[in-house]
């Protein structure tokens, strides 16, 4: 089963299998993690169910989130294991007087965040010598220097976390893809508030920009990856 199974029927997924979608893009030798706006405004600071947690932060996920969380935690841990580069796209907290335009008429909630919100959740929060990357808008590549910073650190591949599934995770693993940057994306790493929404954007990012896996095989297909080179040097 996997996580759009629900939602996707077998027609539709016959349908792209039938016009090539979905190949395996596989993965480099110079992974990078993008851990995406996972702060307390997206999870709430305590682990409660959606309906509870939106009473903290209208923007939370709840318990989803949470949830999403505990399996970032172990892939993190995996890449600071293997000295890999971990980058955090986050959004800046608002200024109401200059960062209005379409967003806050779009949700304006998210314009009345405290400072608490914008904070890092402390489970897969940054160290020093990671790169952080305030972000105004829902790509992680958008109005940032990630390009630079991922140009700088030869990575190759994407392994994209966070939230929200349907929106900054896809518009940035959409972008990742139009760089020509290989993508994966570990199925129990990436959440929101709509689980429709959620699997039918896993479903679409797996077809046509990502490969889309469970969390247990993303690290291991990581540490096959970093292996490889490993080796060879060592010839």
């Amino acid at each position: 089963m996997r996580p759009w199974s629900s939602v996707i029927t077998e027609e539709e997924e016959r349908r792209y299998e039938a016009a090539g979608f979905g190949r395996s893009g596989g993965i480099g030798s110079r992974p990078a993690l993008l851990i995406i706006d996972v702060q307390y405004r997206t999870v709430g600071t305590e682990r409660l169910p959606y309906w509870e947690a939106i009473k903290e932060y209208p923007t939370s996920c709840g318990e989803d989130g949470w949830a999403a969380v505990d399996h970032i935690a172990p892939l993190l841990a995996e890449f600071r294991r293997l000295g890999l580069p971990v980058l955090y796209p986050h959004v800046a907290p608002k200024n109401a007087d200059t960062d209005s335009g379409r967003l806050a008429e779009k949700v304006p909630s998210i314009m009345t965040i405290d400072q608490r919100g914008y904070a890092f959740v402390e489970q897969v929060a940054p160290v020093k010598g990671d790169v952080l990357l305030p972000k105004k808008h829902p790509s992680a590549f958008f109005g940032t220097p990630l390009v630079s910073h991922l140009i700088d650190l030869g990575a190759d591949t994407l392994f994209v976390t966070g939230c929200t599934t349907s929106g900054c995770v896809r518009s940035s693993v959409s972008d990742a893809f139009a760089y020509n940057f290989k993508v994966v994306v570990p199925q129990e790493c990436v959440y929101d508030r709509s689980p429709t929404s959620h699997a039918a954007n896993l479903f679409d990012m797996n077809a046509k920009y990502a490969d889309v896996m469970p969390t247990a095989d993303a690290i291991a297909a990581l540490r096959k990856a970093v292996a490889g080179p490993a080796r060879a040097a060592g010839e």
